[in-house]
């Protein structure tokens, strides 16, 4: 039996990242982790790409960890495999590129925090999002209490997290864990939409947004300065330049990343 794997395809300026591990509904087998990093590292070295999907293979976004292959984890590997998730969490937060998770069906424990660690969360209408770790033995890890009470608010991230909660589709949405809700299987193709929607502006204003709304600020006049920084920088761009010159011509813009 496969231990699963990610593979990344690119299409344009959008590139997809596929959690693939269908006998265990993309749990993340070592493998699987591996091949995440490495695609999200990859995906984001590439200056042509401006949006990243990641979504699961088979119906599913992913199950979490592999339990069959918890019992014989030690303390040490435990730290190797929770370091390799850590860095794709890192990187789904702090990359240029905007990050979709397109999901459906289940996406339970860790399959949860990578989508909460994204910036956009698309969900067919039976997706399920679970907090299970709790019924393992487990607390949540995947940096899911940095990130699921920036998404939904400390309150109802507590409640979920402290009682094992499983959410719909309906209740994500309504919470603001999920953005938007597709017919069963239109996850994917939704998530493409939005992300052709984003390859179209420029990539240079979509990181610093991405890299100001990542930033741990809490004070307004840090806000402020940040953005100021951040825009002075802008305004020196190619991609500024080019939007100025398409809006005054009323034509549409090329941004060329720089």
């Amino acid at each position: 039996m496969s231990d699963g794997t990610a593979s990344l395809s690119v299409s344009g300026a959008i590139a997809t990242l596929t959690i693939d591990h269908g006998a265990r509904r993309n749990a993340l087998s070592l493998p699987v982790r591996i091949a995440l990093r490495a695609g999200l590292v990859a995906a984001q070295a590439d200056p042509d790409i401006r949006a990243i999907i990641l979504t699961g293979a088979g119906g599913h976004f992913s199950a979490g960890g592999d339990i069959s292959s918890m019992s014989d984890t030690t303390p040490w590997s435990l730290r190797q495999r929770l370091a390799i998730v850590q860095d794709c969490v890192r990187l789904i937060i702090r990359g240029p590129q905007p990050v979709i998770a397109a999901v459906e069906g289940n996406a339970a424990g860790g399959g949860l925090a990578l989508a909460a660690a994204c910036d956009l969360v698309v969900a067919g209408e039976s997706a399920q999002f679970s907090a299970s770790f709790p019924k393992i033995g487990l607390m949540p890890d995947m940096g899911l209490a940095y990130t699921l009470p920036r998404r939904i608010g400390g309150g109802a991230a507590r409640r979920i997290m402290l009682t094992a909660a499983s959410l719909g589709a309906g209740e994500a949405l309504r919470l603001g864990l999920a953005d938007e809700v597709t017919p069963n299987g239109g996850a994917l193709e939704r998530a493409l939409a939005l992300a052709a929607g984003i390859a179209a502006l420029a990539p240079t204003a979509v990181a610093s947004t991405k890299r100001v709304l990542a930033a741990p600020v809490t004070d307004l006049d840090t806000a402020l300065e940040m953005e100021a920084q951040a825009q002075g920088l802008l305004f020196a761009t190619d991609d500024f330049r080019e939007g100025i010159a398409a809006f005054l011509a009323k034509r549409k813009p090329e941004f060329r990343n720089r």
